[in-house]
């Protein structure tokens, strides 16, 4: 195996948050997972790769904060005061938050490689990313960059509809060709949290997608609809996990 070299050399696991479709809640599920490892008293970093959407910085409530420079490059931001949880996103980079990244791949492809070489992670225990949807150039350089930190473990994330799962088939075959490892997939929005008394009616009637033939069954976690995807207030995941009953059991 390939040494990891320079800003990569601490990071022990990486874990890539992958979809064939936009709005299953990668997002939600990269964050809801960097805090649970947080919360387990892990060093997490997060790597967000969504270029044209980037919404980490904004859940953790973050998305006032700068990026700065140092002798090895960026220093990500920091999002806890113990320096547990640092994000690195083009969010902090925009001059105004409403500003729409219109870049072609090339472009795209070198931030990525940019993000992963030239940002001053530390020692992590788990570095996870956020990606966009579907299996792009994006994708394509985010492994190409992170291949030299060893085997890439992938949690593939889907919601009950059936448009959904079929798209999800293909980012598993996706992983298979690129040599990624499936840790699992996250059946997101699979049930709902009543706001007023906390009560869940129970898991939506969807369904887990079927792998290709001749694969394994990969194991499939239901997240119910959190309460704090539908409030207005930035960053209420981040302040009351993990003590609300929609949080996943990581």
């Amino acid at each position: 195996m390939e040494a990891a070299p320079g800003n990569l050399a601490g990071v022990r696991h990486v874990i890539l948050v992958l979809s064939g479709k936009g709005g299953v809640g990668k997002s939600t599920i990269s964050a809801e997972l960097a805090l649970a490892l947080r919360h387990a008293g892990k060093k997490v970093g997060l790597l967000d790769v969504d270029l044209c959407g980037p919404s980490l910085p904004r859940m953790l409530r973050v998305q006032d904060r700068a990026v700065h420079q140092c002798d090895r490059g960026w220093v990500p931001v920091f999002v806890d005061r113990e320096q547990s949880l640092s994000l690195m996103s083009v969010g902090f980079l925009l001059e105004k938050p409403d500003e729409a990244v219109v870049w072609r791949g090339p472009k795209k492809n070198a931030l990525i490689k940019q993000f992963v070489s030239d940002v001053a992670w530390g020692p992590l225990d788990y570095l996870v990313v956020d990606t966009p949807p579907g299996t792009s150039d994006e994708h394509m350089a985010a492994v190409d960059a992170l291949r030299p930190c060893g085997p890439l473990g992938a949690l593939v994330v889907t919601t009950p509809q059936a448009v959904s799962v079929g798209d999800v088939r293909r980012e598993l075959t996706f992983c298979r060709k690129v040599g990624l490892r499936i840790l699992g997939v996250v059946e997101n929005m699979s049930g709902f949290v009543c706001p007023h008394c906390a009560v869940s009616p129970g898991r939506s009637r969807g369904g887990s997608p079927a792998p290709p033939r001749g694969w394994e069954r990969p194991r499939v976690d239901p997240a119910p609809c959190p309460r704090s995807a539908r409030t207005s207030s930035p960053g209420e995941a981040a302040r009351s996990w993990p003590d609300t009953p929609e949080s996943p059991s990581w």
